[in-house]
């Protein structure tokens, strides 16, 4: 009988019952497949020894079939009536206890197979189902591995463990937006297109060095007026800003005066008029009737003296006079490369600087206090420059005699010593982006220019008076890696058509002057709709 107490013991297949209707050919049958069953258990009882995943997940398989099983005893409580059924019962039973492992070493592990063993087996159908869902295969992709043993401690259903769903690959979503590497090689290319060869570069300084010392040694010994006269090289060529080919040279010479009053011409700061004080001024013979040192009378006298020291050197020529342009334009003829070479008239005051420049050149927080005091101890320069009409008046000075100023050696030393570090693009320290940038938007703005020729006013001082401002805002070098220009050529191209499209543009030492004034706001716009084209297109404009 089976009662609700403890289950009856399985009686040996050998043992014959008075009860039971069996022919001896079906225990035969019986007994030879318990024994061909039970090195199969065994076998799978030692694998699971060895493999912890396979052990844990029988004993889930197990106690879930207890749980059944007890369900199936609470609900049938009714004597078997068949003796033949409760055999074939007892002798699965039989099987399913040989099928455990050994008794683990861990005491977790032992209780839980403990508990399974004294529930109440399952009919013969049940647990031969169960039996071919006991031993799951190790399953070949690892994340399936890994997910069975994060599910160990809480029991979940034979299909849940057995099939494992497979995981759905995320999709690689890019950081940058596509395109970049792209737009990066051609910026290269571009930058390695515009380095100047050395033997053109060697051959153009050999050639422009001659004249200059000639004009120098003229102006020294031949004209009284400008005997005094000094040499500064300022322009691209000498910030090692030159693009493409070296076709461009700027040299600076300034008539050293002392004891003069400067008195600002217009309301933007930039242009100023020259009266001498008490002395014995070599320059007084340019002086107007009410005092003032009149721009365009020295400015043609030393045009003068400039065309008699060429005139050996048939290889030069001046080229004609520019309305408003304060040099002294010279051409090359008959050579490979045609070089122009602006000889540039000014005067130099050592005082303080105009009260005009107190808001300008904001570089506290790039190169630092200390440096910016050392740049405004320095002197400044003034040359023969006016803009609108020659002949309009502001109380009592025209406008063809007076002065802009210019701080041209002190955006060269900023230019020379750009990095926030002292080690900036030095030998043992890291190179930066700066310049780079800078060559690229000038070469940018040249071929936009090329293709329309309303666009002459604007000129490479924009930019880099653009890339002087991006420098305030973005003080670290870290902000211009030589690795991220990409980066920081479009931010800077950003800065750029922001300033064209307000038509404002201030002056980096000036802040009252704008340098867009002169372009007008319709053409800004118009340039900043071209550049925004080629950046929109990935510059096809360099390809």
């Amino acid at each position: 009988m089976t009662g609700r107490g403890r289950p009856r013991r399985a009686k040996s297949p050998d043992t014959k019952s008075a009860n039971s209707t069996t022919s001896p050919e079906e225990v035969s049958l019986q007994n030879s497949t318990t024994k061909e069953r039970k090195p199969k258990a065994q076998k799978k009882a030692r694998d699971a020894e060895e493999s912890p995943l396979q052990d844990r997940t029988t004993k889930h398989v197990i106690e879930e079939i207890s749980k059944q099983q007890s369900a199936t005893t609470a609900n049938t409580k009714a004597p078997v009536r068949c003796t033949k059924a409760k055999k074939k019962t007892e002798q699965a039973a039989e099987e399913i206890r040989k099928t455990q492992p050994e008794t683990p070493k861990d005491p977790l592990k032992a209780t839980k197979v403990k508990r399974c063993v004294v529930k109440k087996a399952k009919s013969p159908e049940e647990a031969a189902e169960e039996m071919t869902k006991m031993q799951p295969e190790t399953p070949k992709d690892p994340r399936k591995i890994i997910k069975v043993k994060g599910c160990v401690g809480k029991a979940r259903s034979p299909g849940r463990i057995t099939e494992t769903p497979k995981e759905t690959p995320k999709a690689c979503v890019p950081r940058v937006r596509c395109g970049e590497g792209e737009l990066s090689i051609l910026l290269h290319r571009t930058l390695e297109n515009l380095k100047i060869k050395r033997d053109e570069r060697s051959d153009a300084a050999q050639l422009v060095n001659k004249i200059v010392k000639a004009i120098v040694e003229h102006l020294k010994a031949r004209s009284q007026s400008f005997k005094e006269i000094e040499t500064l090289c300022t322009g691209s060529y000498y910030e090692h800003l030159k693009i493409s080919n070296p076709d461009e040279f700027d040299v600076m010479l300034p008539v050293p005066v002392d004891r003069v009053n400067v008195t600002p011409f217009g309301d933007d700061g930039a242009f100023y008029s020259v009266e001498l004080k008490r002395g014995n001024s070599p320059l007084k013979r340019f002086q107007t009737t009410g005092g003032t040192l009149s721009a365009s009378e020295m400015l043609k006298e030393f045009r003068d003296e400039v065309m008699r020291s060429v005139k050996p050197f048939t290889e030069w020529e001046v080229t004609k006079k520019k309305k408003g342009c304060p040099a002294v334009t010279l051409m090359t003829k008959d050579q490979p490369i045609p070089i122009s070479l602006d000889i540039v008239l000014s005067i130099v005051v050592r005082s303080s600087w105009p009260a005009f420049t107190k808001e300008g050149i904001q570089i506290d927080g790039w190169l630092g206090t200390k440096v910016k005091q050392q740049y405004k101890r320095l002197p400044y320069y003034l040359v023969p420059k006016y803009e609108g009409v020659g002949t309009v008046e502001c109380d009592g000075v025209q406008a063809k005699d007076v002065w802009r100023v210019s701080f041209s050696h002190v955006e060269k030393a900023m230019l020379m010593n750009h990095g926030s570090e002292k080690t900036c693009c030095e030998k043992g320290g890291e190179r930066c982006c700066r310049k780079d940038c800078l060559k690229l938007l000038k070469h940018l703005l040249g071929l936009l220019k090329e293709e329309d020729s309303s666009l002459t006013k604007f000129c490479s001082y924009h930019v880099k008076t653009t890339l002087l401002h991006a420098c305030c805002s973005r003080t670290k070098d870290a902000d211009w890696r030589a690795s991220s220009l990409r980066r920081c050529f479009l931010l800077l191209l950003e800065d750029f058509m922001k300033h064209l499209e307000i038509g404002v543009l201030q002056n980096f030492f000036i802040p009252t002057q704008n340098l867009l004034s002169g372009p007008g706001p319709m053409k800004c716009k118009s340039l900043a709709k071209r550049i925004r084209e080629e950046r929109d297109n990935d510059f096809p404009i360099f390809k």
